[in-house]
């Protein structure tokens, strides 16, 4: 059964032109997903686009956030991919969460929200201490708005406290990193497998 992934990349660096350690472990995860088939169709810079503030599915002229919500749940998987600053997940990531808050008051007659059936796992990067934190907030808030987290969903890596190395400058992706990845991808594609064929009553 094929499956496709869409990457969130929540980095506070606006240009695409600028590298991004959210990127980089976005790339660890693609190439875990590809060894399990699922292909990630692409990778969103969401600060990039203007998201408005709010908590519906529509704030208006110039808002941004229809069209990637549609993009979104066009997908079997999302990678939410977000740096870590001051110790918990980036402002750009929380903005995609409140506006996924309208999911709650979009049920169809079973009561299930437009994301029921789909699958959330977790990029995350930094050079503090909050990788643990930062997926908490996520898994918290996906898995209230109908987001189905996977056993092991998260792929982290930091860096030392107040340091200057980025993991996007590291010479090698370190063997813990690439072992948590392949576990990432193996569990989402095995559930957003087994959601598709039998989804929820």
């Amino acid at each position: 059964m094929a499956l496709k992934a869409l990457a969130l990349n929540c980095t506070l660096k606006s240009d695409a032109r600028e590298a991004s350690s959210t990127d980089a472990m976005i790339a660890v995860l693609e190439k875990a997903f590809g060894e399990k088939k699922v292909t990630i169709t692409e990778t969103v810079r969401v600060v990039a686009l203007d998201i408005k503030p709010g908590v519906t599915s529509d704030e208006g002229e110039g808002d941004d956030w229809p069209a990637l919500r549609a993009n979104i749940l066009a997908h079997d998987i999302v990678i939410f991919g977000g740096p870590i600053w001051m110790g918990q997940i980036s402002s750009v990531a929380k903005r995609v969460l409140e506006r996924m808050d309208a999911f709650l008051s979009e049920t169809d007659e079973k009561g299930h929200m437009p994301s029921y059936g789909k699958v959330a796992v977790a990029a995350i990067v930094g050079n503090e201490d909050g990788a643990h934190f930062s997926s908490a907030q996520l898994f918290q808030a996906l898995n209230d708005v109908g987001w189905s987290i996977p056993a092991v969903a998260a792929c982290y890596w930091v860096g030392e406290a107040m340091g200057s190395i980025d993991f996007k400058d590291l010479k090698k992706t370190p063997d813990k990193v690439t072992e948590t990845a392949k576990m990432v991808a193996s569990n989402a594609a095995h559930l957003a497998g087994l959601l598709k064929a039998a989804p929820y009553p």
